[in-house]
């Protein structure tokens, strides 16, 4: 088994989760402490609270996992008389560091939406408001016949080679190379000034333009030579593109209370808010989906021709918006969004299988719901 790092932990949850997805000014990624430590237990939280910081320092985390970044909006003062303060003061005497994955995991592919519709069987056909739209990049990098699978492996583990349902793609020629090092040089082939031929490699790969650092950092610590010969190229092949939320239909059309009561039991709910139109809808077949508070989307849902939308923390006055407008819309509340502990807890035991970690994942069994049905 092997010792991890947090920052080996992190760099693994970015090439799943990476913070380029996530919206304009969403406070992702690391929020307290340092990664730049040996971690043995992580524990996946939706919320950091006095009550999980509790939880965690009573468990021995090293790393908390959270859905929702603790500090959203800037501190102005940090006073231990507070508890909401306090709790970063004792994060830090922990010695606990805190990383947030917010807008990104809702974006994601396979990320909180996709869970959701998962859960309450519902096929996913797009997303429901496009957010990104990720230009590709390709790298053509020369290396020794050799060295070339050790290169494809680097890449890959980088991210390059990933299009649609397909990783770890690329395209590979074999050439002969030809170089004269001089004085200064430190070849891992051949003699000074005097002129050297190589079987090599070119191997090309394709990868969404934010990647483009990570690859070549890939790339160099890959590659044999101290000066590695490569091509980088803008591409003009369609975008990818990305949207948070998702619109899907259900196998087959169910009666309105039908749904509500499968929405009300999946999530675990006592109740939900519903707002309806004057013209009630009967069956639910088309659903739109977005975790959180996502009423700003509600006209993606009606332009998706949803019959239903889910979202959290509806506003009053949007609530009759979407009246007027005739549609149908459920508010199971932004809690549901816990779902992320037990399927994110998933994904890091099939790395850490993967991978031969030695480390602990835990679910936070501290509960953050502020609201509940009397």
């Amino acid at each position: 088994m092997t010792k991890l790092t947090g920052t080996e932990f992190i760099q693994q949850f970015e090439s799943y989760c990476p913070l380029w997805l996530a919206e304009e000014g969403d406070p992702v990624g690391l929020h307290i402490g340092t990664l730049n430590k040996p971690i043995e237990r992580v524990m996946m939280t939706l919320d950091v609270r006095p009550e999980v910081v509790a939880e965690a320092i009573e468990k021995k985390v090293d790393l908390l996992i959270a859905k929702h970044p603790p500090i959203f909006r800037p501190v102005s003062r940090l006073t231990t008389d507070e508890p909401q303060q306090k709790m970063y003061a004792d994060l830090l005497a922990n010695q606990i560091a805190v990383y947030a994955a917010h807008t990104n995991m809702d974006i994601i592919d396979d990320g909180l939406n996709d869970w959701f519709c998962e859960a309450l069987d519902i096929h996913v056909e797009d997303y429901l408001t496009k957010t990104h739209e990720i230009p590709f990049q390709k790298l053509a990098v020369y290396v020794p016949v050799a060295s070339a699978q050790a290169m494809r492996q680097a890449l890959a583990q980088a991210g390059a080679g990933e299009q649609e349902n397909y990783q770890q793609t690329s395209f590979s020629t074999i050439g002969t190379g030809r170089f004269t090092p001089v004085e200064g040089a430190k070849p891992t082939i051949g003699q000074l000034n005097k002129e050297e031929q190589v079987q090599e490699a070119k191997i090309e790969v394709i990868f969404p333009e934010p990647l483009a650092d990570i690859v070549l950092q890939a790339m160099y610590e890959a590659h044999p030579y101290e000066t590695p010969a490569y091509d980088l190229f803008s591409l003009n092949n369609p975008p990818k593109t990305y949207g948070i939320g998702r619109v899907g239909e259900l196998s087959q059309a169910i009666p309105l209370p039908s749904f509500l009561a499968k929405v009300k039991e999946t999530f675990g709910l006592d109740g939900l808010r519903v707002v309806e139109p004057k013209e009630k809808l009967t069956t639910v077949k088309r659903v739109a989906i977005c975790g959180g508070s996502g009423e700003k989307f509600y006209r993606d849902a009606l332009k998706k021709q949803a019959d239903v939308y889910i979202t959290g923390d509806i506003y009053y006055h949007t609530a009759h918006d979407m009246q007027t407008a005739g549609l149908t819309a459920i508010d199971p509340g932004h809690y549901i969004e816990q779902l992320c502990k037990e399927k994110m807890v998933e994904k890091f035991n099939q790395w850490k299988q993967e991978k031969n970690w030695t480390v602990d994942f835990l679910i936070s069994e501290t509960s953050t719901n502020p609201f509940s049905f009397n």
